[in-house]
């Protein structure tokens, strides 16, 4: 089972619930789609009947509930689906990209990829360069200009005085 949201609380009388999305996966809750809801040891099986998004989450109705208090029931648990959800393009999980190369455009060595980290203004990428020095720079395009899977590369086009921070 793969997690792809939370319900957090009932919203308004007819049955919709405010569900906290597992950042990357949003696709995975469309009407018609099966999802498995649990908490703790309790777990049932639901069929989402609507979507829509609202304040940063999303409001799903599902089949079956149709008022605040069969709603407030699902309070806390967690969706889950079965089979893992395709990330989105261009989606990198922390794990995966530790220990890739670090290059410039030139293919000169920056480091070797410690991970990335969230932060208020995005992802942050953290290497590591051949001097130990740990350098985070901000995981956008420009600066990340080719991420090669196969090759296990990440190719940088760093800001001038970038590494010196």
């Amino acid at each position: 089972m793969f997690l792809v949201g939370r319900v957090r609380r009932p919203h308004g009388l007819l049955g919709e619930v405010s569900v906290e999305l597992v950042p990357g996966f949003p696709s995975e809750l469309v009407p018609g789609s099966g999802v498995l809801w649990m908490r703790e040891t309790e777990l049932r099986s639901l069929t989402v009947s609507a979507v829509r998004p609202h304040a940063g989450r999303l409001l799903l109705r599902f089949e079956g509930i149709e008022d605040i208090e069969s709603a407030g029931t699902l309070s806390g648990g967690d969706l889950c689906v079965a089979q893992k959800p395709a990330a989105p393009q261009d989606f990198y999980f922390s794990h995966e990209i530790a220990g890739w190369i670090c290059e410039d455009p030139e293919g000169g060595a920056l480091g070797v990829a410690t991970g990335v980290a969230p932060a208020p203004a995005g992802a942050l990428l953290s290497f590591q360069t051949p001097a130990g020095k740990e350098v985070l720079v901000p995981f956008v395009r420009p600066i990340v200009v080719d991420i090669d899977r196969d090759s296990r590369k990440i190719v940088l086009d760093m800001p001038e005085g970038l590494m010196d921070l």
